[in-house]
């Protein structure tokens, strides 16, 4: 069975093995003092029972408490976090195996975007030389579950796409608050045959997406083996407060024993710290206390640490993606979730531009090169998001799809090795024998073998005019006649035989 991904061949270490240690000191003594406020019931006496110190409190309206949590409950929980989760697939081949002490990455995407950017082509006279021209125009319309089918059906042809998070908010008329779930997941599910992961809204949702789950792969055990959906819980609200609703979704997917992100996502400058030492401590922090619980709850149950940390803007303190403090955020953090052999959920490919540009351009080739240099296990928000994760543009996530595979080849071996010492020496010599000394007959074999990169696929034929745009555009029309790989008939009526809730207009 193939894996997806890419290797990365030497990981960028941001932090020294001084430093780690000085991080997870810094997170240890965050966790005894002050320790984490929880508004969780349950949370609260499974740590206790751990050893840990409660002080009931008053937030509010709301029943919460002071918990101090020595060192040792957090290392005897991390002892039982496996090093290694399978995110299972509808079609096997694209499983994706996380290996906390291995150097391969996946890339996928995310976030529950509110807007779908279309992109529009329209033909303009020119004053200048009064020649046509063709030029893209952008509308941005509300997400909607047909965004989201078709967003999902494009990310099952992309081939540097691994994962799928759903990236639009569906906003139907008839969709509502307890039918959401099982609608996302099923047009996710329905459309793609590549891991699907996201997050639950409705607690009492949670059996009825487990359940079509369980159709799907065949029962309760097979969807162990090959869980076909996981889940991404942000337990923790920034700074280090457990959510009660939440706390209840990751015991009980704990307890499923299905594979589960602990996303902490705090912003440097407003929920943390902006500098590295206290971002990452209290990230690492955070964490630490997600994957405590999980634990606690069902030892071994396959668990994520993940690190979505971002950089405020001062002058309003909205979020910052394209800046290198980002960068060096999600680094650190990969280092330590590969220091406590956990793996790793991280971000990169987020743009702060509305559209797609210089600014996108530059903004997402930074962070697609420089994240996955760390090596973490997952990283999304790879794939067409703009305005931070406000804006999901099609056309966007084709051009992301050939930053990674220009990144992929960044990754690659040097292939200095001993056997090309006379492989290279013949080959010198035979092109210097030659009559015009030139190497390209070895070039463009290395080229069908796929073993340099073939240049990059949007290139315009303009010499005044940028038309990548234009390109992507065309591509992402040939994709959308694709016909997509659905679930088969007789599993698609017997979800909707068994799941209340699914919109019949899905059952196509």
């Amino acid at each position: 069975m193939s894996e997806r991904g890419v290797i990365v061949q030497k990981p960028y270490a941001r932090l020294s093995p001084e430093e780690i240690e000085t991080i997870d000191r810094t997170s240890m003594a965050i966790l005894r003092n002050p320790g984490i406020l929880c508004y969780h019931e349950e949370s609260v006496s499974l740590l206790e029972k751990a050893g840990a110190q409660a002080r009931a409190t008053r937030e509010g309206e709301h029943d919460a408490w002071w918990v101090s949590i020595p060192e040792n409950v957090i290392r005897e929980a991390l002892e039982s976090a496996p090093s290694r989760v399978v995110l299972g697939a509808r079609d096997p081949e694209n499983r994706v195996v996380l290996d906390a002490e291995g150097y391969r990455v996946h890339f996928g995407t995310g976030s529950e975007t509110n807007y779908w950017l279309e992109v529009k082509p329209e033909t303009f006279q020119s004053k200048v030389d009064g020649h046509e021209r063709v030029f893209p125009l952008m509308e941005k319309k509300r997400g909607n579950i047909e965004y989201l089918c078709r967003s999902a059906h494009l990310a099952e042809q992309l081939e540097n796409l691994d994962f799928f998070i759903r990236n639009v908010n569906v906003q139907d008329a008839d969709i509502t608050i307890d039918n959401k779930d099982v609608n996302v997941f099923f047009a996710s599910l329905d459309h793609i045959t590549k891991p699907v992961i996201g997050g639950i809204a409705e607690f009492e949702r949670l059996n009825d997406v487990v359940r079509m789950a369980e159709i799907i792969v065949g029962g309760k055990e097979e969807l162990v083996e090959n869980p076909v959906v996981s889940f991404i819980t942000s337990v923790i609200k920034s700074p280090l407060q457990v959510v009660a609703e939440t706390a209840e979704k990751l015991i009980s997917i704990a307890r499923l024993s299905l594979p589960v992100v602990i996303s902490t996502s705090p912003q440097g400058g407003s929920t943390a710290p902006i500098d590295d030492m206290g971002m990452v401590a209290q990230v690492n922090a955070e964490a630490l206390v997600g994957i405590t619980i999980n634990q606690l709850a069902n030892p071994g149950a396959p668990v994520i640490y993940g690190a979505v940390p971002v950089r405020a803007r001062m002058d309003d303190l909205n979020d910052m993606y394209g800046v290198p403090e980002f960068c060096h955020y999600n680094m650190a953090c990969a280092q330590m979730a590969r220091h406590y052999r956990v793996p790793c959920y991280s971000t990169a490919g987020v743009g702060d531009a509305m559209v797609p540009g210089i600014q996108a351009s530059v903004e997402k080739t930074f962070t697609h090169t420089v994240v996955p240099m760390a090596a973490p296990g997952l990283v999304h928000y790879s794939f067409g998001l703009l305005d931070k994760t406000q804006i999901f543009c099609p056309e966007q996530a084709l051009l992301d799809n050939q930053q990674i595979a220009m990144a992929k080849f960044l990754y690659r071996e040097s292939g200095v090795n001993d056997e090309g010492v006379e492989k290279t020496r013949a080959m010198v010599e035979e092109v210097m024998h030659s009559p015009y000394r030139m190497y390209a007959r070895y070039a463009r074999k290395m080229l069908r073998r796929g073993e340099i990169f073939p240049g990059f696929p949007f290139e315009g034929k303009s010499e005044d005019q940028d038309q990548t745009l234009l390109l992507a555009h065309e591509k992402l029309l040939e994709f959308e006649k694709n016909e997509p790989r659905h679930l088969p008939p007789e599993i698609r009526d017997k979800i909707f035989e068994e799941i209340p809730g699914l919109l019949p207009r899905l059952n196509r």
